[in-house]
């Protein structure tokens, strides 16, 4: 058997065929117990399903691939012709290379964006727990894990953010500490303002109000958060409760004016706030910047902190990239070990069945009242012949077909001369 990962990501597939081909979480379960009955050589199953790739991983008879294909193409109704076109294959040691760089976040579209460990976790503990994860895949995730963890303390690789939304929050910490103690309020509720929610939640923050020109919209994206919801126009009476304002409301105009965050500051007795407007035109004016308290940076300021912090990570992917090999390298000399291990065991158990056999013929023939020392001759004379049979007849085979090498590793083997 051999180790294989299989799939499709964001490089090599549109988002129309990623979305048809991912999994719901709710049915990954299932699909993991029917790719381990429908694909008879498939005997291990894990898989990894983003938004940006769906990945199998297997242990799997290499000349099966083509039956993990169709199984995939049955299951997620995709025609043969659309995933092969899109799809990749690594096996052994390239397919734990390419899943350490998938975990470390060396293969993301954020470069080293730190939720994918999490989710390459989540996808063998699920296997685990359903019983589709045996020794091979164990022993890969295990390694797996372990080389990500060391390339994301060992490097740069996660240190320096790299998405606005990511960036802005990373910066709020840089200000405040401890983030549970302070309060945020996002104006607008679209995409990034989504991902700025989901960063501070992670970092914990205190308390969350999301305030946007349409109350409907700034309720349903406040109730996944746990946040208040409140209307544009209610932000100058609230301004004054929040430690943080980021803004991307997507209006012609400002939003948030001088008079109003100075207004804040007086009532706030000179604690700072500290504001991020991501918004093209911006939502808040820029003389805010003026007012003292206020720390105000803008859609540039974070652009100019993320290239160089992108430009980090790739210096520090460079570095990472030592790690992964090591990595892939401890993987194949663990896999090889442990496939010596079986071997071992079953070379002992073969010599025990030969000994005890050998062991009750000599006690039957002590009980049958034969002389003892004749008996113990005997019992030393068959055991040692059949435990250098299959030696003996693998030396005189290799010396009848001339093959040098094999009797140079049995002289090694047995220390011969």
């Amino acid at each position: 058997m051999a180790i294989l990962a299989y799939g499709i990501n964001y490089r090599t597939a549109a988002i129309d065929l990623r979305e048809r081909i991912a999994f719901p979480e709710d049915s990954l379960g299932t699909a993991l117990m029917d790719v381990t009955r429908s694909v008879p050589s498939v005997t291990e199953a894990a898989i990894l399903s983003t938004c940006n790739r769906t990945e199998l991983y297997c242990s799997i008879d290499p000349s099966q691939e083509d039956r993990l294909l169709a199984w995939l193409s049955s299951h997620r109704m995709v025609s043969v012709d659309e995933i092969q076109a899109a799809a990749y294959s690594h096996w052994d040691q390239d397919a734990a290379r390419h899943l350490i760089r998938v975990a470390a976040g060396l293969d993301s579209q954020v470069l080293g964006e730190p939720q994918i460990m999490g989710q390459v976790k989540s996808a063998y503990d699920l296997a685990r727990t359903l019983g589709t994860l045996g020794p091979e895949l164990n022993l890969l995730s295990r390694v797996t894990l372990n080389t990500a963890k060391r390339v994301r303390t060992d490097t740069d690789i996660g240190r320096n953010p790299v998405s606005v939304a990511y960036a802005a929050v990373t910066m709020a910490k840089q200000i405040f500490t401890d983030l549970s103690r302070n309060r945020a309020l996002l104006l607008g509720a679209g995409d990034t303002i989504e991902r700025v929610a989901e960063h501070l939640m992670e970092h914990g923050i205190g308390g969350m109000a999301i305030a946007n020109r349409t109350l409907a919209n700034a309720e349903t994206l406040a109730a996944r958060f746990d946040a208040t919801p409140m209307q544009l126009t209610d932000i100058s009476a609230e301004l004054h409760n929040y430690d943080i304002v980021i803004a991307s409301t997507g209006s012609s105009l400002p939003v948030v004016g001088k008079g109003a965050v100075e207004a804040a500051i007086k009532q706030r007795r000179h604690k700072p706030i500290f504001m991020v407007d991501i918004a093209v035109p911006r939502d808040i004016e820029p003389e805010v910047a003026e007012l003292p308290d206020v720390y105000l940076y803008s859609i540039d300021d974070l652009t100019e902190i993320i290239e160089e912090n992108l430009k980090q990570r790739l210096s520090a992917a460079d570095s990472a990239q030592s790690l992964i090999d090591e990595g892939a390298s401890y993987y194949l000399r663990e896999r090889r070990a442990h496939q010596g291990q079986r071997l071992l065991r079953q070379f002992r158990e073969g010599a025990q069945d030969v000994q005890l056999a050998e062991l009750e013929k000599a006690l039957r023939d002590l009980r049958n009242g034969q002389d003892a020392e004749t008996v113990i001759r005997q019992f030393s004379h068959n055991l040692t012949n059949k435990l250098i049979h299959q030696p003996t007849v693998a030396i005189r085979t290799a010396s009848a077909d001339g093959r040098m090498d094999h009797l140079e590793y049995l002289k090694f083997l047995y220390q011969l001369d």
